[in-house]
């Protein structure tokens, strides 16, 4: 253990000392909470104030003045359409959608008949098709009250045509309906512990083989054990502390929610962040060793990299597995580190239970991928020892 402990040592040191990339890792483990929150507050409150400010662009309204009636009465404010409203919308340059009123739309309407009304938008203007439904819900208040009014007309009772009430009930709770809007929040800080023990495990390995060290370190009577554990202690410490510091900076960052349906929805004091390191602590051990095994087949840091992409790329797609799942968690995402970290996480998030037997799934399978990985770089350094 004493020579384990001088080898961390000498490695933490080591990784320390590049200030720049060290500065660069720890910089952004610190913004990322603020940046993200006022990101996601910034387009939160664009849509509230959207919502709130009840616009309506229409094009033709002068032909329909029971349609404009019926959109004062719901204080909505009408914006004349450009003429080229098409061309707008294409370009993303209209940012609602329009509706489009035809010339006969009050004589059809006095003489009993179903005008027509076109709703247009543009399904990659996503501001514009963000407002259509509200447009259609509209429209279709309107044609509710108009026969309401022609069966009241012709003595008929409007609960006849109308068998059924249907009422919705949502069964989310808070925390649930919050975690749709922070679920991106467990991405970024897994992928914040996953760059901040990239450059610490490539110059361990790779960049020791580089420099010419290794061969001399391998020479040290150091047993081969100690000097795996004490680079892969010294990596998983500086992605430890990357885990720590992202964590934690999402505690003052709420300082910059803008809106306040946000605000009230967002669950993350000190205690999630306390959870969030817990999980993250094993997967950063993981990252470290799995990281360092594949930088150890490389002569070159440059080498190490191109090869550690296969890595980066792989554990940036299976936390996107729990984002875009519709299907709900399945037992076999707890066995996937990156994954089962991303499913615990929203968890958290959504304020549900961590039983025991989930927490002990996902450490297991850490801990089985860190002694594969280690029992890998041991055997590599073997190798190059007898070489």
């Amino acid at each position: 253990m004493a020579s384990t402990w001088i080898v961390y040592a000498k490695e933490l040191v080591d990784a320390l000392r590049d200030r720049r990339t060290l500065l660069t890792v720890l910089l952004s483990s610190v913004a990322m909470g603020p940046l993200v929150l006022a990101l996601l507050s910034s387009l939160v409150g664009s849509m509230e104030r959207r919502a709130e400010a009840r616009v309506l662009v229409v094009a033709g309204l002068e032909h329909a003045p029971t349609l404009a009636n019926y959109i004062a009465r719901q204080t909505y404010t009408v914006r004349t359409a450009p003429a080229d409203y098409e061309a707008q919308l294409r370009g993303s340059r209209l940012g609602d959608p329009v509706l489009v009123v035809a010339a006969d739309f009050e004589a059809a309407l006095q003489r009993g008949e179903s005008p027509r009304m076109e709703v247009v938008s543009s399904s990659s203007n996503q501001r514009a098709q963000a407002g259509a439904g509200a447009a259609v819900r509209l429209l279709r208040g309107f044609a509710q009250e108009q026969a309401t009014l022609r069966l009241a007309l012709r003595g008929v009772a409007p609960a006849l045509v109308e068998p059924l009430r249907i009422d919705e009930r949502d069964l989310a709770d808070v925390g649930a309906r919050a975690a749709q809007l922070t679920r991106i929040v467990p991405f970024f800080v897994l992928m914040a512990v996953l760059y901040g023990a990239l450059n610490a495990a490539l110059d361990s390995t790779a960049g020791e083989r580089e420099r010419g060290s290794l061969e001399p370190l391998l020479m040290n009577p150091a047993p081969q054990w100690a000097l795996v554990l004490g680079k892969w202690a010294a990596v998983a410490s500086v992605a430890m502390a990357v885990a720590v510091l992202s964590c934690a900076s999402f505690l003052p960052g709420q300082w910059l929610l803008r809106s306040e349906t946000l605000a009230a929805l967002f669950r993350f004091g000190i205690g999630e962040a306390g959870r969030f390191v817990a999980l993250l602590l094993p997967l950063a051990g993981a990252l470290a060793a799995v990281l360092m095994a594949v930088a150890i087949r490389c002569r070159s840091v440059k080498e190490a990299q191109a090869s550690a992409t296969v890595v980066m790329l792989a554990v940036t797609l299976l936390p996107m597995m729990a984002l875009f799942n519709q299907e709900g968690e399945q037992p076999w995402q707890l066995w996937v580190p990156a994954l089962a970290q991303m499913t615990l996480m929203s968890r958290v998030l959504e304020g549900a239970p961590l039983p025991a037997r989930d927490l002990l799934v996902a450490l297991a399978a850490c801990v089985l991928v860190t002694a594969l990985a280690l029992a890998y770089v041991a055997r590599r350094l073997r190798h190059a020892a007898s070489a």
